[in-house]
């Protein structure tokens, strides 16, 4: 089995729409794909109604959270969708998401940059807006040449000129959520940041507020970090993931480079009490 848990459409940050997405998990020869848009299930509908034969489909959300000022990505697996506490979380953290992009938009324009909210809204394109609508906004006005340009000290990095900071909740209450959902609580990337990641004392400290499991392989992970990590997995006891965190063209139409193993899999399944793995009815 083929099998990628992180993946994005246009309900959230990626490019392409969740039917699409769906269409080219397969075509990357998937047997299961989960849809884990930044803290919105809004492409879930779609994308099980798109599901081709032969494809599973994982319910998921990637939950943006804080920890020391530090932004800290949780994913969360086959929860109730419905469940009031984690939906009210979820739309808190989309609410600030907006003002924080309104607020950058006018940050830039301040500093003579020809942007207008109405502009990045229609990159978004109703999708719940972040900064990498912003950046391709600034790209189409001409600003910047390429993507990675937008997210430096001199625009959109923490600490930049236009960066704005916004509400997320401490991971361990993203945790505690989506376990009372009924999910599945996993740590994204926890080796990709630039600057900082997450020291392993404080992976313990989550493993035991109730983490499920790390994401181990993926594409901003180096060899050593995934080494070190596959090691903290087993001795924390959790699941070791592998994903793409594929965005459509944004990060080269990645779906399928990197993939969790048949095992892995199965024992997250297993954990879930707020939602099953949907096939297609095709």
């Amino acid at each position: 089995m083929r099998i990628d848990l992180h993946v994005h459409s246009n309900a959230s940050d990626g490019t392409d729409a969740p039917a699409e997405v769906m269409r080219r998990a397969r075509a990357a020869r998937l047997d299961v794909v989960a849809l884990t848009d930044h803290d919105t299930t809004a492409g879930l509908r779609d994308a099980a109604e798109a599901l081709p034969p032969g494809l599973v489909l994982v319910p998921g959300i990637e939950l943006s959270c804080q920890l020391d000022s530090h932004s800290v990505h949780l994913l969360g697996y086959l929860f109730d969708a419905a469940h009031p506490g984690l939906a009210a979380e979820c739309a808190a953290i989309r609410e600030s998401r907006r003002r924080r992009a309104e607020s950058m938009v006018a940050r830039l324009a301040d500093l003579g940059v020809p942007l207008t909210w109405e502009q990045v809204a229609t990159v978004a394109g109703g999708g719940v807006v972040g900064r990498p609508h912003i950046a391709r906004a600034m790209i189409e006005a001409g600003v910047i040449g390429h993507f990675e340009q937008a997210f430096t000290k001199q625009w959109l990095a923490p600490g930049g000129r236009a960066h704005v900071r916004r509400y997320a909740p401490p991971p361990t209450k993203g945790i505690e959520l989506v376990r009372a959902a009924g999910g599945v609580p996993v740590l994204a990337h926890p080796r990709a940041g630039r600057d900082w990641h997450l020291p392993d004392e404080r992976l313990a400290d989550l493993a035991a507020a109730g983490l499920a499991g790390l994401e181990v392989d993926h594409p901003n992970h180096e060899a050593q970090d995934r080494a070190e990590l596959r090691r903290l997995a087993t001795t924390l006891r959790l699941l070791a993931l592998g994903s793409s965190d594929d965005h459509g063209s944004l990060t080269g139409h990645r779906v399928g480079c990197e993939t969790t193993s048949p095992g892995d899999y199965e024992r997250l399944v297993a954990l879930a009490t707020g939602a099953k793995p949907i096939r297609s009815a095709r």
